[in-house]
């Protein structure tokens, strides 16, 4: 089943976060969380990523840093994996994170650059996030990318999902994993039970593909015996 990849808000004083995390990594199955730090002088951000470093990974989550934040931060690098935006990006970053190092990689535009990305050696790629100008793809292309990737290639994909709906469908699609952040943050009820929704909302996704593949297996035995 596909896993959680929880994005953070953007962190500048990271206490109130700190305080939260412990019970909101436990109220769902997340396996990694995306930092988004608020630019800073390198040392600021490097004592804000060692504060949120010990709570998610007690948790048994990764931890990742947006690379927006890594230009020219090599000690920020060498403590904790990276989301990267494009090829390029991927391609600069790959020497300072590679082997010990997560680098995933999103901003994919074509297929082409997807897979320039897996044979690069990207952990990841992740489709479907906003773009500079806040636009992102419908979620039914952003399903069919995903789709695409995970039934022709190895490396996981990662489906970036702004609702429950998303989440949903994205997990039927075949990611590998889901990354969610705004809506859960923004949620009335709390971040905690919005994750929990969401972790249920990708289970229903899931449960709803593997029974259509059963299904579609079923159908292809009574076609070769009829």
């Amino acid at each position: 089943m596909p896993r959680l990849y929880l994005a953070t808000p953007v962190v500048d004083d990271p206490q109130a976060l700190i305080a939260s995390l412990p019970g909101l990594l436990a109220a769902a199955d997340v396996a990694a969380v995306l930092v988004r730090l608020k630019m800073a002088d390198q040392r600021s951000m490097i004592s804000r990523v060692k504060a949120l470093a010990g709570p998610i990974q007690n948790a048994g989550a990764a931890l990742l840093l947006d690379g927006q934040v890594l230009d020219g931060h090599v000690e920020l690098v060498a403590r904790s994996g990276a989301d990267l935006t494009g090829v390029a990006a991927l391609e600069d970053a790959l020497a300072n994170l590679k082997p010990d190092r997560i680098a995933g990689v999103g901003g994919l535009a074509t297929r082409h650059d997807s897979m320039t990305a897996g044979e690069l050696g990207a952990d990841y790629v992740l489709f479907g996030e906003p773009d500079a100008k806040g636009q992102r793809p419908s979620m039914e292309a952003i399903a069919e990318r995903l789709q695409w990737w995970a039934e022709l290639f190895e490396p996981p994909c990662v489906g970036f999902a702004s609702s429950r709906e998303e989440a949903c469908e994205f997990a039927a699609a075949g990611a590998d994993f889901v990354l969610v952040g705004d809506f859960v943050w923004a949620d009335p009820r709390g971040a905690a039970p919005a994750l929990a929704d969401a972790e249920q909302a990708i289970r229903q996704g899931y449960a709803a593909a593997s029974g259509q593949s059963k299904e579609q297996v079923k159908a292809g035995r009574e076609l070769r015996w009829e």
